[in-house]
């Protein structure tokens, strides 16, 4: 197999994708190609004028005289795909492994577990997906808020109510096992075909679904609504847990973990803390969601391209402030919606969703100030968590409660005016928001550092001023501003049998980086057992 990256016209079949392939390998004859792959594919819209926009796409060639070709160096290269080999395991452990989470870190190290031959054990404080999406409904439409079955808990962890992004920067074994489980449990067969490929969260419940069917049919087990209340230790690792059930404790004899909980398993974080494991605090984000219309960011993406011709745009924009902070935007919802995404009895928190389409009116992403430890009195590695829940429940109380979240007009935000609103962006936070001067929540290098970025972001993405765009806040959930610290072997510094994995653990940011850690943290252990 061959690999060429050729260039497309935006709208393209199976005869322009022809044509250009004998045009990058004119030696080819029409009767030696017998099929080829389309492996990759992204508008390139750097070139001006508009009519010349192309889409960037890489394929794979099956063809004759293929040792031939690879001579062609500047435009073939051979493709092999990257295949995840597991290690043979020859010792049998004394007991199960547990994993603590049932999000991307936790599914994937459950799943290599399980083909394994290990039969692990999976407990999630949430519930199955379906009985977990009602709860969410409940939540947006009538402000009932479950905290242990929300947007932050239960199976598929955050990642299955957002956009399901996964975009990646090398191809890997670990990433591409992620992209082909995705696509074998129901996802689109197109994220095997885009560079910053996404799922959408309509088809990502069904896809977890499947996942953990899968698990199971390798000798797995998953027990929701089951809660980790205590680590028991004994000569520094970990021999046994003490878990919640049905209203009920036991104790479950344990001395392999998995922690792979999500960054929002607070009441973890500070169990982990008194019990002496090692801990570090770590630099965060916080800030807002900003909303505009999604035809205004393609305008300001694409410039006046026919609509439907290229797909809702998205951006990308960070800017390093001369205070030593930097601003950026982080998880783009093109065509989305921002979401209700508490967890805390009495907190607001936000956090952004589009479906597999990308269709509705408006785009949302957040805008986040970058935060560092000193920020914070005390030493305490947990004090991040801390003044994270502050800013929750303060905008729980500014808003007037029932889980509005405050919002303001950009306008209005940048020239310190009184909340009004125009009506021009509509605000999609299901829960309905409140005008509130975004002073009244945040300590002010956070609004100052927000308003000299947006300034500086018009300057690169012209228009993305635009004085009718909404924000909405907080968003305080973008990352655990604590690590649980780790050694090359995988294993917590402080204390045997204990696996950090994932995204609240430290080590990760998104679905695909946290599945594929949740993978590596896997095979780190079976390493042991070899």
């Amino acid at each position: 197999m061959i690999e060429i990256q050729i260039k497309l016209p935006l709208r393209y079949g199976d005869a322009e994708i022809r044509r250009a392939i004998f045009h990058t390998l004119p030696t080819l004859q029409s009767g030696e190609l017998h099929a080829y792959t389309l492996r990759a594919i992204t508008p390139d819209t750097s070139q001006k004028p508009i009519a010349s926009y192309k889409a960037k796409a890489i394929l794979d060639v099956d063809a004759v005289r293929e040792t031939g070709l690879l001579k062609m160096k500047k435009v073939v290269r051979a493709y092999h795909e990257p295949v995840l080999l597991l290690p043979e395991v020859t010792k049998k452990p004394s007991m199960r492994p547990v994993i603590v989470g049932f999000g991307p870190a936790g599914i994937f190290c459950a799943l290599t577990l399980a083909k394994a031959g290990l039969r692990p054990l999976v407990l999630e404080r949430g519930k199955a997906v379906d009985a977990r999406a009602a709860d969410v409904r409940r939540f947006m439409e009538e402000g009932l808020l479950d905290p242990d079955s929300n947007i932050q808990f239960g199976e598929g962890g955050a990642g299955a109510f957002s956009d399901g992004k996964l975009k990646y920067g090398t191809l890997t074994p670990e990433v591409y096992t992620v992209l082909c489980e995705f696509v074998e449990a129901g996802a689109p067969r197109s994220i095997l075909e885009q560079k910053a490929p996404h799922i959408g969260t309509d088809n990502l419940p069904d896809a977890v679904k499947k996942l953990r069917e899968k698990i199971i049919s390798f000798g797995g087990e998953i027990r929701f609504e089951t809660t980790l209340k205590d680590i028991i230790f004994e000569s520094g690792r970990v021999s046994a847990l003490r878990i919640e059930e049905g209203g009920e404790e036991q104790i479950l004899a344990c001395d392999t973990l998995f922690l792979a909980t999500g960054h929002s398993a607070r009441e973890l974080f500070y169990m982990l803390e008194e019990k002496g494991v090692a801990l570090e605090a770590r630099p965060f984000g916080m800030g807002v969601r900003i909303e505009h219309k999604q035809s205004a960011i393609n305008r300001q993406i694409y410039g006046d391209v026919e609509e439907g011709i290229l797909p809702p745009a998205t951006y990308h924009l960070v800017t390093h402030l001369k205070n030593g902070r930097s601003v950026y935007n982080f998880c783009m919802c093109p065509g989305g919606t921002v979401v209700m995404a508490s967890s805390l009895v009495g907190g607001v928190v936000t956090n952004g969703m589009s479906n597999y389409q990308r269709d509705g009116e408006n785009a949302n992403s957040a805008l986040l100030v970058s935060l560092f430890p000193e920020d914070f009195e005390g030493d305490r590695p947990t004090r991040g968590i801390a003044f994270q829940e502050e800013i929750e429940r303060r905008a729980f109380v500014l808003a007037g409660g029932n889980y509005r979240a405050p919002a303001i007009r950009l306008g209005d935000f940048m020239h310190g005016a009184e909340p009004t609103f125009s009506g021009t962006v509509l605000p999609t936070y299901h829960g309905g928001i409140a005008l509130t001067s975004l002073d009244e929540l945040f300590p002010s290098f956070i609004t100052t550092s927000l308003k000299e970025a947006i300034l500086d972001f018009d300057k690169h993405q012209s228009g993305f001023y635009d004085e009718d765009a909404i924000l909405t806040a907080p968003e305080t959930r973008s990352t655990s501003p604590v690590r649980i610290v780790r050694g090359e072997n995988g294993i917590s510094t402080s204390h045997g049998g204990l696996y950090p994995t994932g995204e609240g653990a430290g080590y990760s940011g998104g679905i695909l980086s946290s599945a594929t850690d949740g993978i590596k943290q896997a095979i780190l252990y079976l390493n042991t057992l070899k």
